[in-house]
């Protein structure tokens, strides 16, 4: 019986950081990270690939304020701009996707699905806002935009500039679960998730209504992982393994990591909490509910049985 993995790229798999974001861009970036994927396939693995959104929601939501500003077009709210770019990005990715299984001569059905998650109305994220979204500003940029908006901007952790953040709530189920691990199981490679999905919440009545906020995508990608019953994780991210002492004299490349040393470490402060924290976090989460391990790689190094940083259970 096939494998099943979920995939969860990374910021990068779309739009690196020096690109302005065309779509030739986008898209080419798109097809270098995907054409890795081939060799999990080779590997019989059946796969969900989910994704992030932050620079794209970001650019959605100031087409929001230009198309407002010119011609009073109503502006939309965070939810269904978070919907907008799971259909967009997912568009790139199975298209790309369609083509390179084409180039390889292998026969399989690729489909996106705008994918709701669960989150609390009441989350405490809601009165923090922390995750940041589209492009960074000057400080006087920034301060001008929260006063004519009421955004709230922080400065990155690492000094690129000033970002929007909003609510990043916990996920707490996805909605459509069923449906993504029938059709994972029967061999669809199944693009969901995206963004971190979109986010709703459920009234006493049980009807679901969008919330402004975005949720975090590998924790997402975790929580689908584990409600399909997924073997295995990975995580995508720019750098081939994760590292303690990242970037000091006595940096140190992890190949194993179980949960328990991984969360000593986090607590320890080894992971920045807007880079490999969340992936650590997120790669806990998977292994603590029942996966077999988590994957933390560079898309290159899929081919390699044995690459990465993989987080195990104790």
């Amino acid at each position: 019986m096939r494998k099943t993995a979920v995939v969860a790229l990374g910021g990068n798999a779309l739009l690196r950081g020096n690109e302005v974001g065309t779509i030739q861009q986008q898209e080419k970036n798109t097809y270098d990270t995907c054409i890795n994927l081939i060799k999990l396939l080779k590997q019989d693995y059946n796969i969900v690939i989910t994704h992030g959104n932050g620079p794209q929601v970001g650019n959605i939501m100031l087409r929001n304020e230009a198309g407002y500003n010119t011609y009073k077009i109503p502006k939309m709210p965070l939810d269904i701009c978070v919907a907008d770019s799971q259909g967009g990005i997912g568009y790139m990715i199975e298209r790309q996707m369609k083509n390179i299984l084409t180039e390889n001569k292998i026969r399989k059905n690729v489909v996106t699905l705008v994918t709701q998650v669960l989150v609390d109305k009441d989350d405490p994220a809601f009165e923090n806002p922390s995750k940041p979204i589209g492009p960074f500003y000057l400080k006087e940029e920034a301060d001008l935009l929260a006063r004519i908006n009421n955004f709230v901007f922080k400065e990155d952790a690492r000094k690129r500039g000033w970002r929007r953040v909003v609510a990043s709530p916990q996920p707490k189920d996805i909605i459509n679960k069923k449906i993504i691990k029938e059709l994972v199981r029967k061999g669809n490679i199944v693009i969901a998730a995206g963004g971190g999905g979109v986010p709703v919440y459920q009234d006493k009545n049980k009807m679901l209504h969008g919330v402004e906020a975005v949720i975090d995508k590998d924790l997402a990608s975790a929580l689908l992982a584990y409600e399909i019953e997924a073997d295995e994780f990975f995580i995508l991210t720019d750098v081939p393994k994760v590292y303690i002492n990242f970037n000091k004299p006595n940096q140190q490349q992890l190949d194993f990591i179980k949960v328990s040393d991984a969360k000593k470490y986090y607590e320890a402060g080894e992971f920045g909490a807007g880079s490999m924290g969340p992936k650590i976090l997120a790669a806990i989460s998977f292994v603590e509910n029942g996966g077999r391990e988590t994957v933390i790689t560079e898309s290159t190094q899929l081919g390699d049985p044995a690459c990465g940083t993989r987080i195990i259970p104790d």
